[in-house]
């Protein structure tokens, strides 16, 4: 049985699992927050851009350290931001011919 360091996993300390954790109940907590308060008094739509934003991070922090997307290769880690970016171009996109439409307020 050969020693490959490349194919060894990672062992990660449950102290960081917990700051994980915690940081997504804080993401979470934020969210909800934010989907009280009315921001687009501000900016239109605002609400949706803070919402996505939020849920991108807890996206990017459950990717990263609980499917272990941190410690893998260069080539996992090149996927996995062209995903990033797709779903960048398609938001964008989805976002932009949403703000197009004619809005007939009664």
């Amino acid at each position: 049985m050969s020693n490959n360091a490349e194919h060894s996993e990672h062992i990660v300390s449950p102290g960081l699992y917990i700051a994980i954790f915690a940081a997504l109940m804080i993401l979470t907590g934020t969210t909800v927050w934010a989907a009280t308060v009315d921001l687009n008094e501000y900016f239109a739509s605002l609400n949706v851009i803070v919402a996505l934003v939020i849920a991108t991070c807890k996206a990017i922090l459950v990717i990263l350290f609980f499917m272990h997307a941190y410690y893998s290769s260069k080539r996992t880690k090149l996927i996995i931001i062209c995903g990033f970016f797709w779903l960048a171009i398609m938001l964008s996109l989805t976002l932009s011919d949403y703000s197009s439409r004619y809005l007939d307020v009664h």
